[in-house]
């Protein structure tokens, strides 16, 4: 009887955790659901049947959303098949299957969403332009990496923006994680490599590591990343690796060529999606899924340490849809 009251409190906490992620993922999304969801609810009520006219406005609502056109016109293929196949005339009934249509864009079967902690040790690199919130990104995963019960260390790789390894430094304080460092202008590789002993001999079983948001000149950012994954092939085979790239949802159509062009000079595992909480196109996240075919692991919905929300398709998609 213990363990059946011990297992129950555990699902009941679970529960309240879930809701609580759920409410949060909300609010960081509301701007987009007053905007998008608003106009769709105004644009169904509007319409008694289904027609023609009405798959019209519903594309030109969902490319204003910055869902983009060609995910646009694969979301409208779906949703007009859905609505032969379960013969709908009622236009009411349209924001149903249109919330699995869109669930099923954003999901990327082969991969998973999730980031997956099971193998120690795990490196984590983190690479994206200056200003997508990259810095606070590590800080905030290393948070959520502790509070699956792993020892994190951080490594200040990107050593050329000013600041940027202080920055570093003030996250790991407040996650209270070690950071490996060196001084501003020195090899990112070698900051890298001195982070990897030193995780080894602290057994650490997170590194999370920081790397330049150089863009203008692809040439230079990708003789730097592969400097970086030649290292740790190298002294650290054994670690399972994840390569996520962190895009501002605020940037729009931006964020889907910079995630073009990192896609082309790294190995990209995952995306995390910041800043979603200061626009009110969140629909930008699903032609960056469609762009790439790598999964959107976490969603940026605030300012505190725990605003990094692990990404779930549906959760996501109903939040957006206000369900």
């Amino acid at each position: 009887m213990f363990f059946n009251g011990w297992d129950n409190d555990k699902s009941e906490q679970q529960e309240t955790e879930s809701k609580g992620f759920f409410q949060r993922l909300k609010e960081g999304l509301n701007k987009t659901t007053k905007d998008f969801t608003g106009k769709l609810d105004s644009l169904l009520m509007g319409y008694g049947k289904i027609d023609d006219e009405l798959f019209e406005e519903l594309e030109e609502l969902l490319i204003m959303a910055d869902v983009g056109y060609d995910a646009t016109m694969k979301a409208m293929d779906h949703l007009q098949k859905k609505v032969r196949d379960h013969r709908l005339e009622d236009a009411s009934e349209v924001k149903v299957l249109l919330k699995d249509v869109l669930v099923q864009l954003l999901t990327v079967e082969e991969a998973g969403h999730q980031l997956n902690l099971d193998q120690n040790p795990t490196v984590i690199l983190v690479v994206g332009v200056n200003g997508v919130g990259k810095t606070t990104t590590i800080g905030k995963l290393a948070a959520y990496c502790q509070k699956q019960g792993k020892r994190v260390m951080l490594a200040a790789g990107d050593t050329f923006r000013a600041g940027a390894i202080d920055q570093l430094e003030i996250w790991g304080q407040r996650s209270n994680a070690p950071v490996i460092r060196h001084q501003e202008g020195s090899d990112p590789a070698a900051v890298i490599y001195d982070a990897i002993h030193s995780a080894k001999a602290k057994d650490n079983q997170v590194l999370i590591c920081d790397t330049a948001g150089r863009l203008h000149n692809k040439k230079n950012l990708m003789n730097e990343l592969g400097k970086i994954f030649r290292i740790l092939d190298r002294e650290y085979p054994e670690a399972r690796k994840e390569v996520l790239l962190v895009l501002d949802a605020t940037t729009g159509q931006n964020a889907i060529q910079q995630a073009k062009t990192f896609g082309e000079v790294a190995p990209l595992t995952g995306i995390v999606l910041t800043k979603l909480d200061g626009t009110a196109r969140g629909g930008i996240i699903i032609p960056i899924a469609q762009t790439l075919g790598v999964p959107v692991k976490f969603v940026g919905v605030g300012e505190q340490i725990d605003d990094l929300q692990p990404f779930d398709p549906e959760a996501f998609v109903s939040a957006m849809l206000d369900q």
